[in-house]
């Protein structure tokens, strides 16, 4: 049975879930989903059982000192609620945790049991996954359903994708079986800088929700932080030929496969979606990866641990858009 005891009537509430682990390539999505948590103090209402969803072998509890009283905190995942001001407030639900051991389809009947009781007239899944995609130039961004007349409306592709899934795929066919629109987000992070965080790719998904729903989302530090975070990235590459190299090649192929997008048309609707964005408002294991194979843990970084640098593998280019296309 869901309780829902404290928890006001919502206005037009809008669920946006992010899961640690293999859907979330730098920590893009969950970092987002916690960036609105903090904005706009969000409250939580509700924690899944961890008994029931996770293996603590894999994902383990911590133990915490708190007055010197020794907590533990369990792996789990928690929704808390948020108001959105405005001319036009809306509530958001918030979905944060990490991807479940087991008993997924129990997992995502029961985040749907909330969304029923609360009213969600939208559920938005955030993910990321490794690309063949150079980090110097703005973060790919794929916005899929699998509902026709969705994508349609909203200006989203028709997923086509067959391979292995995530949490995120198995939640947004479980929405779509059961009737709610269902949409994901998928933010493309280099592969070659694979490590956490990436506030550039956090940056680029919170911009696109906001096209998506219709909200101006605080930004606070983000924006610097990416900044800073491709200057360091760029310094970095910058004393490895290699991979300066390797980063050219990156950047021709994406530039190269844009170049039809490169239209006084498209420049134009680039502008208007900045201008709707800043007008008016105050300021563990593998990921996925574009083909939806598995990123190995020791996927290749151009920051890693004290003691070293790993260089990036050279591998064939993949055509077109690959570092586009979406894993579901």
């Amino acid at each position: 049975m869901i309780e829902l005891e404290g928890v006001p009537e919502l206005i037009d509430p809008v669920m946006v879930a992010a899961f640690e682990g293999w859907n979330d390539a730098g920590d893009a999505a969950s970092t987002a989903v916690a960036h609105l948590d903090r904005e706009w103090k969000g409250e939580v209402f509700a924690a899944l059982d961890a008994e029931d969803y996770y293996d603590f072998q894999v994902n383990r509890p911590t133990v915490f000192l708190e007055g010197g009283v020794r907590k533990i905190t369990w792996p789990t995942t928690r929704l808390s609620v948020v108001r959105v001001g405005g001319d036009k407030p809306r509530d958001l639900v918030l979905v944060r945790g990490i991807e479940p051991s087991m008993r997924w389809r129990s997992f995502c009947n029961e985040l749907l049991g909330f969304a029923h009781e609360l009213g969600v007239e939208l559920v938005v899944v955030l993910g990321a996954l490794l690309g063949d995609t150079p980090h110097t130039r703005p973060v790919p961004i794929s916005g899929t359903t699998s509902d026709a007349e969705l994508a349609g409306r909203m200006g989203l592709e028709e997923t086509k994708y067959e391979g292995p899934t995530g949490i995120v795929g198995i939640l947004q066919e479980a929405c779509t079986h059961a009737g709610v629109p269902a949409v994901s987000l998928w933010a493309a992070v280099p592969h070659y800088v694979s490590q956490p965080p990436n506030p550039k790719a956090t940056l680029a998904l919170l911009n696109r929700l906001e096209d998506l729903i219709g909200v101006r989302v605080p930004l606070g530090e983000l924006a610097e932080d990416a900044r800073a975070w491709q200057v360091g990235v760029d310094q970095l590459a910058a004393e490895d030929s290699e991979v300066a190299e390797y980063v050219q090649s990156l950047e021709e192929a994406r530039d190269t496969a844009e170049l039809p997008e490169a239209s006084g048309e498209a420049i134009a609707r680039e502008f208007e979606r900045y201008l709707r964005r800043r007008d008016g408002g105050s300021g563990p294991g593998g990921h996925a990866t574009a083909d939806g194979t598995d990123g190995p843990p020791g996927a290749p970084y151009l920051r890693d641990n004290p003691g070293g640098r790993t260089r990036p593998p050279k591998p064939p280019m993949a055509g077109g858009d690959d570092e586009e296309s979406s894993e579901e």
